[in-house]
């Protein structure tokens, strides 16, 4: 759509993990952004309705349709929306929901990862148009405990010393983060608030304090690299 102003749809799982920095990034372009609150049974519209698809994280794992029953209809949704051919931006749960639609295996990791880490971009992340800006190494905000397999197909673009599997790029358009470039200071105090329980002693898990700590710079390096991906994805 080069310069025009496009519809971006987001669906939220939780109230605590909305869109923030991709609100943000919307905005300051010009672009609109609508929500569907998929805990409070809204049903989200069809891919004729957007011209992308974000997805959002959540403490609920890609595989629980059993305790989340509104799981297969996003995951449809999704599939949907990837066959119409539009852009997708998943991130945590929205990048493992993106994987288990494209056939990959959606599991725990070894452990979890929270807390300001590392991730190293691949070779393929280097030289890749996407993300070849930013720096080889760089310091990002992760929530997770679960993990995936590089879906068939995909570029790797990512990793951690925790977890093998940090972005990938499927088809030029579809885009998992596990980690969270979209976090702001208000963000991060949610999470924490809301999602305690999950800070036990681990060697990638940070305590509240640490995470909460972080520095205007830290949020600053995050908006750059969110916004630098953002523009890059087709419009």
């Amino acid at each position: 759509m080069g310069i025009d102003r496009m519809r971006i749809h987001c669906l939220q799982h939780v109230p605590f993990e909305g869109p923030y920095g991709i609100a943000d990034w919307a905005a300051a372009r010009g672009h609109s952004l609508t929500i569907t609150p998929l805990y409070d049974g809204a049903v989200a519209p069809e891919p004729a309705d957007f011209d992308w698809l974000v997805i959002m994280g959540g403490p609920m794992g890609a595989n629980d349709e059993s305790r989340y029953p509104w799981l297969a209809a996003e995951k449809a949704l999704i599939r949907r929306a990837i066959a119409a051919g539009k852009t997708l931006v998943g991130v945590c749960l929205g990048a493992q929901l993106i994987a288990a639609v494209l056939g990959a295996r959606v599991y725990r990791n070894r452990e979890p990862e929270i807390g300001w880490l590392p991730i190293e971009l691949t070779a393929a992340g280097q030289a890749s148009p996407l993300c070849g800006f930013l720096p080889a190494t760089l310091a990002v905000f992760h929530w997770h405990g679960d993990t995936f397999d590089l879906p068939a197909g995909a570029l790797h673009l990512a990793r951690s010393s925790a977890c093998e599997q940090q972005a990938f790029l499927y088809e030029g358009r579809v885009l998992g983060l596990q980690f969270h470039l979209e976090s702001t200071a208000e963000s991060v105090a949610g999470i924490c608030a809301q999602c305690a329980d999950e800070l036990v002693p681990g060697t990638y898990v940070q305590s509240a304090a640490r995470m909460l700590a972080a520095l205007p710079a830290d949020y600053v390096q995050l908006r750059a690299a969110l916004f630098g991906i953002l523009d890059r994805l087709p419009q």
